[in-house]
């Protein structure tokens, strides 16, 4: 047997392995993170066709090529009203961005601070970038101020966070880290992918708490609906990024379309600022009945509510039995959560009712 099916086949025992599904349109959906419901909305549409009929199917080269197209930089000045920052680079993908932005800011001489659930994209970056990496205990402040003050590096020292934690759905501390980036002369930067377009009238929680990181990411591809990554900046770090950052720079510009569509996202966005606000009272409800059930929520403050299983067998049944009922929430199992946090997460969003609410409680329930 070869070394892959080898791998399979423990994964396979383990309950680990994942396999790719296409999955019913009449399913009800809590996997999804088009948590505004914007993918089909008319208006995003009509952006995209737009887009691909002025400049068709694909930009045709790098941005520092021939592929800088005006439609780029009509999202990018969006992008910065949207989070309050100066200026903003739209990159490939969310994880492009993470990968781009750390690995051009840090270096071997270098310590990137990392809150130690991050997501995958910034994990991959800091270790990507070359620099030493020290991971501080999940939202834990005190302990990122101890890693902070023993560490003797003389290069640069970066913070790095989620603001809303992709699995657990809780969120950073970001004012006290602010003020301790501040404090102690780091650069700060702040992941926002599923924040923006929810938080701070779609801002993102940097916004709504007013403080100033170094660095925004964020992504086009969840409360916008679409596809692609940005950067949200000075004007002066947009153009180290633009000579400096190589998923940005040897990387074709973002399709037409996804440009299209995130500028159509953000016409919703701004002209219904309330999406964000609706969207968070629907999912604390949701909270609120699971938790009133008996089921571990996990410090949820967001429209991501884990419901913690353990072990990933008992996840894997549980997500097929609701299936089967007509409800899909994926099971979320390790390296991707910590081993024995197996869960299934549910993503609310504005496609759903009150009553899909209630619903998907009882259903739980009653399995």
């Amino acid at each position: 047997m070869s070394f892959a099916g080898k791998t399979l086949r423990e994964l396979e025992n383990s309950g680990l392995r994942r396999q790719l599904r296409v999955h019913s349109g009449e399913i009800l959906n809590f996997s999804t993170n088009d948590y505004l419901n914007l993918s089909s909305h008319p208006l995003v549409r009509k952006r995209a066709i737009e887009a691909v009929e002025l400049f068709g199917a694909g930009a045709g080269g790098s941005r520092l090529m021939a592929g800088n197209l005006s439609l780029h930089e009509d999202l990018e000045r969006e992008l910065a009203l949207l989070t309050g920052m100066k200026t903003a680079l739209v990159y490939g993908s969310g994880f492009l961005t993470n990968l781009g932005v750390l690995t051009s800011l840090a270096g071997r001489n270098d310590v990137i601070f990392s809150d130690r659930l991050n997501h995958a994209s910034l994990v991959d970056g800091a270790t990507a970038s070359r620099a030493e990496v020290r991971r501080y205990r999940h939202g834990n402040v005190e302990h990122l101020s101890d890693l902070l003050r023993s560490s003797g590096s003389v290069g640069r020292k970066i913070i790095v966070t989620d603001s809303v934690f992709s699995m657990d759905g809780d969120v950073a501390p970001l004012r006290d880290i602010h003020k301790l980036s501040t404090a102690e002369g780091c650069l700060l930067v702040v992941d926002e992918a599923h924040a923006i377009g929810v938080f701070g009238s779609g801002g993102g929680i940097c916004k709504e708490l007013g403080i100033c990181p170094d660095v925004i990411t964020g992504t086009l591809s969840k409360a916008l609906g679409g596809y692609g990554g940005f950067a949200a900046c000075s004007a002066e770090m947009r153009e180290y990024f633009v000579n400096r950052s190589r998923s940005f720079v040897y990387t074709t510009a973002l399709p037409p379309a996804s440009v299209g569509s995130a500028l159509g996202a953000l016409e919703v966005i701004n002209s219904t600022p309330g999406m964000g606000s609706s969207l968070l009272d629907l999912a604390a409800d949701f909270r609120k009945k699971l938790v009133e059930t008996g089921f571990d929520v996990n410090g949820s403050a967001s429209q991501i509510v884990p419901v913690v299983i353990g072990e990933s067998p008992a996840a894997l049944s549980l997500s097929r039995s609701l299936e089967d009922k007509g409800v899909l929430a994926v099971a979320i199992r390790p390296p991707t959560v910590p081993s024995g946090t197996a869960r299934l997460r549910f993503s609310v969003t504005l496609a759903h009712s009150s009553d899909d609410i209630l619903r998907t409680v009882s259903e739980l329930e009653r399995l």
